[in-house]
């Protein structure tokens, strides 16, 4: 699904969302029950591709960890009501990246200590954004991020590595990469919600907001 660029977007006094980020938000950019029947959609999908492989789930935290839980669920539940039973285990990792709303020139994996386990299995990383297309001017392509990951899981040998993201950038200097199953192409915009989050807030925001300047002031560190 694609939102243009010049998608205005939903009126927040058209949703309900915490009383606390009053004043901090521009818009609603994608509400809570379409994300939910789009990841929904992209569990059926990997359902479809995986065959009888059993799975080794990476989230990416912290970040993916709304998406992830949403997107195992849905594949258990679809697991649960067919012929076919697929096995899950789901291990995490954290990339550290940003400061405010800046991309960092260094990026940190932390934990994953147990991928291990990848070894000769599917692997399936779930991330809530395409962390490759965060815009940093001082970067090319932006693409170096996921590389990283995905090089640090490969030495593992894996049977089969796929991405599954809920948000993909769309930017001026994208390096061609996609992930394998992802649910909305966005425009270049910073947004919250979903677990995404600015310094720590917003991740008890269901929806996917922009958020406005003066909540960038509010919480910048």
């Amino acid at each position: 699904i694609q939102i243009s660029d010049n998608w205005p977007g939903y009126s927040l006094d058209l949703f309900t969302y915490p009383q606390h980020y009053y004043g901090d938000l521009e818009y609603v950019l994608i509400p809570h029950g379409i994300i939910v029947d789009r990841t929904e959609r992209l569990a059926k999908d990997i359902m479809q591709d995986i065959g009888d492989n059993d799975i080794v789930v990476l989230c990416v935290l912290k970040g993916g960890y709304k998406f992830c839980a949403d997107l195992v669920e849905h594949i258990k539940n679809l697991s649960r009501n067919s012929e076919r039973f697929i096995s899950m285990k789901v291990d995490f990792v954290r990339l550290k990246s940003y400061h405010n709303d800046q991309s960092m020139q260094d990026m940190q994996i932390i934990g994953g200590d147990g991928l291990s386990k990848l070894t000769g299995k599917v692997s399936f990383l779930c991330v809530l954004l395409t962390l490759f297309f965060l815009f940093c001017k001082d970067i090319v392509g932006t693409g170096r991020t996921m590389k990283v990951l995905l090089n640090n899981i490969e030495k593992y040998k894996p049977k089969m590595i796929k991405v599954a993201s809920l948000l993909v950038k769309r930017t001026s200097r994208p390096d061609g990469y996609r992930p394998d199953y992802y649910g909305f192409e966005i425009p270049d915009l910073f947004v919250v919600g979903y677990a995404l989050d600015y310094n720590e807030h917003f991740r008890d925001l269901n929806h996917i907001c922009v958020i406005n300047d003066h909540g960038k002031a509010k919480y910048r560190v």
